[in-house]
């Protein structure tokens, strides 16, 4: 049941606004219309938060697949912690409680001049505002040798779905004493800890089911978020099963050879694989290239304050697309930026001043099943340019007491079930 206790706690303070009014282009042209691309973190939030600022707007959301699977938690998959389906949400409540209209296609085309989009199936949805939440793509070849046929031997599973499964599969197949090399890439990309909780998280399996086995982590960077943390509890957890190789000792993977499981280093050093887990370089998705947003990096530059693209007016961008550092590109901070455009959006079309923002970002990583750690950071506009907010934020202790780390994966749990609730309005199944 919705009240209006649970609406306004759920809008946070990034969402807050003056009341409700009538949208200003209902007035004189009828409803105003919204296509929104993208069911993921960022794209199901402004298009729900729309709906609830102001129902009379109306609402479409793009979105080819009936679920979406995250890939927060889908290292717990990996490790064997957490069936598939736990990470799966579906959109019955956006459209039964909250009035969007979800329509299952892929949205392949953006005309700004006309203001439409143009799905597959042909048809062309017009809208006065369009949000972009199109996540990632890879720079295919953007690694020497890894392309899409390269991944179905060796699985980036960057993307949940069939990937994660195809990984799953490979890691059961393992044969203990063998070698799991992960390939992590140079930054920007998806989930700045999602490589090394990855790590963790299959050590554990590995250590209880395989325990002869080693995880080789190839990376083509010095430091990562959250690093000495997750060194130290590697050590603690798992002792030498754990190999990190950074960028100046060699770390940097330039070629793959997806057939043999091999790669080969910078220096020329070759690494054999049992198992490759490839993550390769990253830009924003097609449709944002598509609908002239990016820039040549293909990242998508954005106004701070409302997240609307700097290059296409009435086209807003949320997400891992988007340049808006230093909010890393997370799936905390997409429902977050989903708030601030839905916001923006309905004081737009009501003739209003945009909202000032403001945002926070937790991210939780378990090294392993009963051990947590956590970043956090708060976020604001000065001077056109969102800057953390001085002595805000920060990391867990790097002295704790396992008690202390067993409650941060208490709470890393009860993250995702929120967060999940709140994107898309459904209860996470344990």
């Amino acid at each position: 049941m919705i009240t209006r206790r649970n609406l306004l706690a759920g809008l946070g303070a990034a969402a807050l606004a003056p009341a409700i009014a009538a949208p200003a282009l209902a007035k004189g042209k009828g409803a105003a219309r919204v296509v929104v691309v993208g069911g993921g973190f960022g794209g199901a939030t402004a298009a729900k938060y729309i709906k609830v600022r102001a129902p009379e707007i109306n609402v479409t959301l793009i979105e080819p697949s009936p679920r979406f699977y995250t890939c927060p938690f889908s290292n717990l998959y990996l490790a064997g912690l957490r069936d598939f389906e736990t990470i799966g949400h579906g959109y019955d409540e956006l459209k039964k409680v909250y009035g969007v209209k979800v329509v299952r296609d892929f949205a392949q085309e953006v005309d700004p001049a006309a203001k439409t989009v143009k799905l597959k199936s042909g048809e062309k949805l017009s809208y006065d505002k369009l949000v972009l939440s199109p996540g990632i793509d890879f720079n295919w070849n953007g690694l020497q040798g890894y392309d899409e046929a390269a991944s179905l031997l060796a699985p980036h599973s960057w993307k949940a779905g069939d990937q994660t499964r195809l990984l799953r599969k490979q890691l059961e197949a393992l044969d203990d004493g063998g070698v799991f090399i992960l390939v992590a890439p140079a930054d920007p990309y998806r989930c700045p800890p999602g490589p090394y909780e990855r790590a963790g998280l299959i050590a554990s399996y590995l250590k209880a089911k395989k325990p002869k086995s080693k995880i080789l982590i190839l990376d083509s960077k010095d430091a990562f978020s959250k690093q000495g943390l997750f060194l130290a509890g590697w050590k603690q957890e798992y002792g030498d099963l754990i190999e990190w190789v950074p960028l100046s000792k060699d770390g940097k993977v330039v070629k793959v050879d997806a057939k043999s499981l091999t790669v080969e280093t910078e220096f020329g050093t070759t690494h054999k694989a049992g198992v490759l887990n490839v993550i390769p370089p990253q830009k924003a998705g097609l449709i944002a290239e598509r609908a002239g947003v990016t820039n040549k990096a293909g990242w998508v530059p954005i106004k701070p304050e409302t997240f609307e693209s700097q290059q296409v007016a009435d086209i807003h961008v949320v997400g891992d697309a988007t340049i808006a550092a230093p909010m890393p590109k997370s799936g905390f901070c997409a429902n977050a930026q989903g708030k601030v455009a839905a916001a923006a959006i309905v004081a737009s079309l009501q003739g209003r001043t945009t909202p000032n923002p403001s945002w926070v970002n937790t991210c939780y990583s378990l090294i392993g099943p009963e051990y947590g750690i956590t970043v956090a950071g708060v976020y604001k506009v000065a001077d056109g340019k969102i800057i953390s907010v001085d002595g805000s934020g920060g990391v867990s202790p790097a002295a704790a007491a396992p008690d202390f780390r067993k409650r941060e994966a208490l709470y890393a749990n009860a993250w995702y079930q929120a967060i999940t609730n709140d994107t898309w309005g459904t209860a996470l199944r344990a």
